[in-house]
């Protein structure tokens, strides 16, 4: 390959925060810290790392070269306080900065490279395949825990077993349930296994009224529904009756400590066999808000019923839980229902910290306990946790003493919040490990091959097929991370609070009440689709699969997303497609810790690369619904002419290839022919 000696390569500038050009990559106070950076060989005159801004800068030394590129290397020694930094490349009048979203003219500090000495993410975690289980719509493996029809009364509604586990889930769906529990995912972790998953994540478990569970009842137990239901009795209520101080059946199921601890003990032995076949298990974890069945402010009585509990805080002024909650009335005992909800939502009573050190303290109680034998979870789930406390300034302070909390109790576990917009002021090293990828991935994925919007609510066609928005998109939002939180954030393309994504490539603005249920399946692309799986599994990051989504579920937004697992009526295509997917991720190196390099970016096509040492792959994204051909310049990868990658995998509009095609590169590159809607994975590794 012949550069131009008289310009500046940018394209062969590089360097990142994963093990090739940082060792070592998690560095402790008093480490010292070898960095290096990539040129296109004898095309510089100087590289220059430049320090906080522009405090300290230093010439970097020539390291060693090989065919393509020039290596050059800085030490520093890391202190207590974070560093950030950047790099300088300069060729006679020439000169650019080099950042985190790569060459450029302007050198933000937001987007240096930073080091926060003593921060690491769990080695388990990173490129870790997840498998997100909505338990009540996964497999019912224990009838006799069901709810049952008017066992109690929520949220306007009677809640309802049903008994048809293919039907779709109605618009009011919050108090129906279908009976799918902890049993029936035990039942199938042959299937989970075998599918390649490395990690269960929960949505909540612990003891609530609705199905989503995200209006905890009792944070200290799971879910006798979802668990072991030893002590029975009770009647539900009569037919439209709204009074759940009659709810003598939910009462028992849900209060009584026979029922809790036995649930309790049947989740250790499920951890303890998900752990014996080397998965790990995460815990959704709801501490913004709890619900207004809560023990601690018994809203429906139901603790008061029992009489084995002490009294709510809605039932007395006197309670000891009384600083849990804000009440806006101090007249209003007992049965005062002037309490802070979460957006309104008197269902959703929000926790009170501020206010309530023995709130703090039983919450830092729950984040230990769950973490800890007999339980040993992996990590938490935070829900809305950019939302919890009054205040910013409580709200970092919080999670710096959960982060430790946990971190104390298991250091291997991870704690992974559920966020929207810029992480960073969280995802300092003192915080969270990470965020459910919605930014640096699930929403540059959906506009770039489908147009859409996350929920399917609107559409947007100047970012469908853009290839240069899908990078730049990607690139500031991954900027935004450190790598070692990027390297475990959760990659989804579905989950249970936006449509499926495979319903998303019928490109159609709808939901379960404007469309109907069928629609969601109407007109949808499986070419598109594998596309994104393929992208998934490629991309950096640890990719987390939906339940469902590798059987061909479709469903709008919710509640429609959360249709029930077709056992016996999968697409099986798709399911060994994903098998094959999850295989090539595991076994190819580059694909779990490598660096990422853009590759192509144009009109309904993507290429990009991933290298670690010997292991380099490709792959090249065709969203057009016609074909072409692509010359890839995978120089930019560190391949020579004469080397070759090979073909593991082929995505197009009817299927599938694994069949091995080898690609010799010349003149720096490959050329590969790209069927309509397809996807290629080309690579050096030998699996």
């Amino acid at each position: 390959m012949c550069f131009q000696a008289e310009a500046l390569n940018r394209e062969a500038l590089f360097t990142d925060e994963t093990e090739n050009f940082r060792f070592p990559t998690e560095p402790l106070e008093g480490d010292d810290v070898y960095l290096r950076f990539r040129t296109a060989r004898d095309n510089v005159d100087y590289v220059y790392y430049i320090e906080d801004g522009s405090r300290k800068e230093a010439v970097m030394e020539k390291s060693d070269s090989d065919g393509l590129f020039d290596y050059y290397e800085y030490k520093i020694t890391v202190g207590r306080e974070r560093i950030s930094y950047s790099f300088k490349v300069v060729k006679g009048s020439e000169s650019c900065y080099y950042n985190r979203l790569g060459a450029t003219m302007d050198n933000q500090e937001c987007f240096h490279f930073r080091i926060a000495p003593g921060f690491s993410t769990p080695d388990w975690a990173k490129g870790a395949i997840m498998y997100q289980i909505y338990v009540d719509r996964f497999c019912n493996g224990d009838p006799s825990n069901d709810v049952v029809d008017n066992e109690y009364f929520y949220i306007d509604q009677n809640v309802m077993h049903v008994s048809d586990w293919s039907k779709y889930p109605s618009q009011m769906d919050v108090g129906c349930f279908y009976g799918g529990d902890l049993q029936g995912v035990w039942d199938k972790l042959d299937y989970i296994q075998n599918l390649g998953v490395d990690v269960i994540y929960f949505n909540p478990i612990f003891v609530s009224p609705s199905n989503h569970k995200y209006d905890c009842q009792d944070y200290d137990h799971i879910d006798p529904h979802y668990g072991v239901i030893v002590k029975d009795g009770g009647e539900p209520l009569k037919r439209g009756s709204a009074d759940n101080r009659q709810a003598t059946k939910y009462m028992v199921r849900s209060t009584a400590k026979e029922n809790l601890e036995a649930s309790d003990a049947f989740f250790a032995r499920f951890v303890a066999e998900v752990h014996r076949r080397g998965m790990k298990v995460i815990l959704d974890g709801v501490f913004n808000h709890c619900g207004s069945f809560n023990k601690w402010l018994d809203g429906e009585l139901l603790y008061q019923m029992s009489g084995d509990y002490e009294a709510g805080a809605y039932v007395s002024e006197d309670s000891p839980y009384h600083t849990f909650f804000k009440f806006y009335k101090d007249d209003a005992w007992p049965c005062n229902d002037s309490y802070d909800g979460w957006w309104g939502h008197s269902t959703l009573p929000k926790l009170n910290y501020e206010e309530s050190p023995k709130l703090y303290e039983y919450i830092m109680k729950i984040a230990r306990k769950w973490v800890s034998p007999p339980y040993n979870v992996d990590g938490w789930r935070l829900d809305v946790a950019a939302d919890l406390g009054h205040s910013s300034e409580y709200n970092h302070q919080f999670w710096r003493d959960f982060r430790n909390a946990v971190k104390e109790a298991n250091p291997k576990a991870i704690v992974l919040a559920e966020h929207y917009g810029d992480p960073s002021s969280w995802l300092a090293g003192d915080q969270w490990d990470t965020v459910m990828n919605y930014d640096a991935f699930m929403e540059p994925v959906t506009w770039f091959l489908t147009g859409m919007e996350k929920h399917s609510d609107e559409s947007n066609p100047n970012l469908y097929g853009d290839g240069e928005s899908f990078f730049r998109s990607m690139n500031y939002h991954m900027s935004r991370m450190m790598t070692n939180s990027m390297m475990v954030a959760m990659n989804e393309l579905s989950n249970h609070d936006h449509s499926r994504f495979l319903t998303r490539t019928n490109r159609t603005v709808g939901r379960i009440s404007t469309k109907g249920a069928k629609a969601a399946s109407e007109g949808v692309n499986y070419g598109v689709f594998r596309e994104a799986v393929l992208i998934q599994m490629t991309w950096p990051g640890a990719p987390t699969i939906y339940y469902g989504d590798e059987a061909g579920v479709c469903g709008w937004t919710d509640p429609d997303n959360r249709r029930t697992y077709p056992w016996g009526n999968e697409n099986l295509e798709l399911i060994e497609f994903h098998k094959y997917m999850t295989g090539l991720h595991h076994r190819i190196a580059a694909l779990r810790r490598g660096s990422l390099k853009q590759l192509l970016a144009g009109r309904q096509l993507i290429a990009y690369g991933r290298f670690c040492g010997d292991s380099v792959c490709a792959v090249i994204v065709n969203n057009r619904a016609t074909e072409r051909d692509v010359q890839l310049p995978v120089w930019q990868l560190g391949l020579s002419d004469g080397d070759t990658l090979v073909r593991h995998m082929l995505t197009y509009e009817t299927g599938y290839n694994v069949g091995r095609i080898s690609y010799e590169v010349a003149d720096g590159q490959v050329s590969v022919f790209m069927p309509a809607n397809s996807a290629i994975l080309l690579a050096t590794d030998r699996v």
